[in-house]
């Protein structure tokens, strides 16, 4: 008889993505389970031709919140899983968890209905070790430890992260009869103080666009945004490509620049040579880039007001946003 496992993590795309490493690592410590995954409408496309998900459930948050919420538990119920991973920490994930009727519901003790759940893990940003800080992936890994004890928590590049893509992926990408010689930029964050100032961007690529096509990508939300950055040999993608497509176009990139944000992680996901640049936050957080060839930017030595919190601001609290004015564009450039 197969074991069924439900992963819950409702929060944003990159945390979404992250989360693929626990099905990569789930599905080969136990080929035999059957792993389904709830995700937040929105982002499940991220999850799409996976071959080891079996059901993708989608709760859409944004209509009828109460109403969705309680059909949300029904379904999981109806399921009657043997195991639960909740990666969330808010009072929603952790209510279906509690009321799954999972016969063991595994989750972190940050969340408000922990004490309801089979069992918990201690959960921390940072989380220092003996060397390093953990990665959210290694983080996640630690639900995985109630099922299997002998787990060890393996070097956070060897935990992966993979999106799978369909035909209709490649074909779009070769639509576009790209110069073989291009750069991914994602100048655009959800959080101000997570974003490289524009100005900074703007002057990356004067540097870059002679010798590179420049390939700006976002959400359609960012596409007034990264209007600003048009200039000769600039395309702007903004929501002109789905999240799979924006990841293989990262994965053939001569380099990806990116935030500390969500296509930060779907440069890791494939692999893509990605320039991170950390304004308020910082990589000890454990959302750093995971690719074979990766750089980290960041302000040095780091400054007394570094992080300003968890995750970005909308203004900078001091006012000076020097975490970002302070990071020299050459340098940047120079990969």
């Amino acid at each position: 008889m197969k074991n069924k496992l439900l992963i819950i993590q409702t929060a944003f795309i990159g945390d979404v993505i992250l989360a693929t490493s626990l099905v990569e690592t789930i599905s080969k410590m136990h080929p035999t389970f059957e792993i389904d995954f709830l995700c937040r409408k929105g982002n499940e496309s991220i999850l799409n031709n996976n071959p080891h998900i079996r059901k993708i459930l989608i709760w859409d948050k944004s209509h009828y919140k109460f109403y969705s919420l309680c059909k949300m538990v029904l379904e999981v119920r109806k399921e009657k899983y043997d195991f639960i991973l909740n990666i969330q920490r808010f009072f929603n994930s952790g209510l279906i968890t509690a009321l799954s009727g999972a016969k063991k519901t595994i989750g972190f003790h940050s969340n408000p209905l922990s004490i309801l759940f089979s069992q918990k893990v201690t959960h921390k940003i940072p989380h220092k070790t003996a060397d390093s800080f953990l990665h959210e992936v290694q983080r996640n890994s630690q639900l995985l430890r109630i099922i299997d004890p002998k787990l060890e928590i393996p070097k956070s590049e060897s935990i992966p992260m993979r999106i799978y893509f369909s035909e209709k992926d490649k074909e779009s990408i070769k639509d576009l009869n790209l110069n073989l010689h291009y750069i991914v930029m994602a100048p655009a964050s959800v959080w101000y103080t997570k974003q490289w100032h524009k100005n900074k961007w703007k002057h990356l690529i004067s540097l870059l666009n002679k010798k590179y096509q420049i390939i700006l990508i976002g959400a359609p939300s960012d596409s007034e945004y990264l209007s600003f950055f048009e200039t000769d040999n600039v395309i702007n993608l903004a929501g002109k490509l789905n999240l799979r497509e924006s990841a293989l176009l990262m994965k053939a990139a001569a380099q990806v620049f990116v935030n500390d944000s969500a296509p930060l992680h779907l440069a890791s996901s494939v692999d893509a040579k990605t320039t991170a640049i950390f304004c308020s936050t910082i990589p000890d957080f454990g959302y750093g880039p995971l690719s074979s060839e990766k750089r980290i930017i960041q302000v040095s030595p780091r400054l007394e007001c570094m992080p300003c919190g968890l995750h970005g601001h909308k203004q900078c609290p001091l006012t000076h946003f020097s975490c970002s004015e302070k990071i020299d564009v050459e340098i940047v450039a120079d990969f």
